[in-house]
């Protein structure tokens, strides 16, 4: 591993002050390719509650990882996308699946 002389150097905290926290990654994976509303994104995540996802999702917006489209229609309808910068997050996401599966197979097969 690599020194840094402060942690505010150090690669992983620049990314982790992106996605870190229990749901961002989450969201970002769920919305993966695909345009949802709040309410799709809320019932793909039921663990979370309302209040933190709409935190959540906002961060995300600021950070320009996640675009939100507001329609002027009654009810209102939102959705967000993730934007090109967030899907520069790609690889990350995708290495971080490959490891939680090979985990989940592990568990399984200890089981057996």
């Amino acid at each position: 591993m690599t020194d840094f002389k402060e942690i505010n150097d150090c690669p992983i905290t620049t990314t982790l002050e992106y996605i870190g926290g229990r749901w961002k990654t989450i969201i970002l994976y769920i919305l993966g390719n695909r345009t949802l509303r709040f309410g799709e994104i809320s019932a793909r995540i039921p663990a979370i509650s309302r209040k933190v996802l709409t935190e959540q999702l906002k961060q995300l917006v600021n950070d320009g990882l996640v675009s939100r489209k507001k329609y002027n229609e009654t009810p209102p309808r939102v959705e967000y996308t993730v934007t090109d910068f967030g899907h520069s997050l790609k690889n990350v996401l995708d290495e971080m699946e490959k490891w939680g599966l090979e985990r989940k197979a592990e568990k399984i097969n200890a089981t057996k």
